[in-house]
């Protein structure tokens, strides 16, 4: 696993973080603490509580109750909800206090290294409410502050100045906008987060395959109408390519484009099983072939020009 500089006091995180849901505790809090023991023997140092439910940051407490608190990193992620108990999207100055303290409570971490606010609206976070997420830093119970989301408000909250973390969707294809508000992050100091680097869109070869195909080609890219599958151009200017790498899935392809970007602190990873967290976490120690990165600014200069 490799780590990499996360906030101004130096912290070092793992180049992914394991995300931590209902769906992971679901067979029991055994198969949660069982994910989380392989993730640390993994070498990810990382974890993210994806909503306040306070049984599942007791499991993460539990595995971590033997870890030097000072060697690990947790977010907790405020107004997502996860479908176990609801939706805990309560930004106001009472929702927020009561929900950290009592995931603080129920997993007797001591803090929490960030609290990440999930997408938060325009209006949404009244001066109470920032007054409030002051008073949790300055009683350390919240070390950083973050925001995630991928909407036009988000350039608006980088602007600010008072989030230090921003997590973001990022994949091969993603837009302009999402990659200037990476680099305006970057600006401001923030460390970065990203999440859904294996878009729905490119999950199957289909997908991956039909990716620009029905609009104009550039300089040719693209299959116009009539040209026959079979024609070994069919795919150019696609991300068909993703599906067809020997020795790589494309999963594994597209975490690798992620990590590539040196702005980018961790991924956030979810796994089912510890079987696919282990696949996973081999990822950041391999090189992506060849010419891969090439391949896919190509099909996503395609899609630019195409669109």
């Amino acid at each position: 696993m490799r780590y990499r500089p996360f906030g101004s006091a130096g912290q070092a995180v793992s180049a992914l973080t394991l995300s931590l849901g209902a769906r992971d505790i679901s067979r029991g809090p055994e198969a949660g603490r069982e994910l989380v023991y392989s993730a640390l023997e993994a070498g990810i140092n990382s974890y993210r509580l994806c909503s306040a439910d306070p049984v599942l940051a007791e499991v993460l407490g539990d595995a971590l109750q033997h870890v030097d608190r000072k060697l690990v990193q947790v977010a907790l992620t405020l107004g997502a909800g996860d479908g176990r108990r609801g939706s805990d999207r309560d930004f106001s100055a009472e929702g927020m206090t009561a929900a950290i303290d009592r995931t603080l409570h129920a997993s007797r971490l001591g803090w929490f290294d960030l609290a990440i606010l999930h997408e938060p609206a325009e209006h949404e976070l009244p001066q109470s409410s920032l007054n409030a997420l002051k008073a949790l830093r300055a009683t350390e119970r919240v070390r950083l502050l973050g925001v995630s989301g991928d909407g036009e408000v988000m350039d608006a909250y980088v602007s600010t100045g008072a989030f230090d973390v921003l997590a973001t969707p990022y994949h091969v294809n993603s837009p302009w906008q999402i990659r200037h508000r990476l680099r305006v992050a970057r600006e401001q100091d923030m460390a970065i987060f990203v999440y859904d680097y294996f878009p729905e869109s490119l999950d199957t070869a289909k997908k991956a395959a039909s990716v620009h195909v029905e609009k104009k080609g550039f300089l040719g890219f693209g299959r116009p109408k009539g040209r026959s599958k079979n024609d070994p151009l069919a795919g150019a200017g696609t991300f068909a390519f993703l599906h067809q790498t020997n020795a790589w899935s494309a999963e594994a392809i597209c975490l690798a484009y992620a990590l590539t970007d040196p702005s980018v602190s961790s991924v956030l990873i979810e796994a089912p099983d510890v079987e696919r967290l282990n696949a996973l976490a081999l990822v950041p120690d391999r090189d992506m072939p060849p010419g891969l990165a090439a391949q896919i600014e190509m099909a996503r200069i395609a899609g630019i020009k195409a669109a």
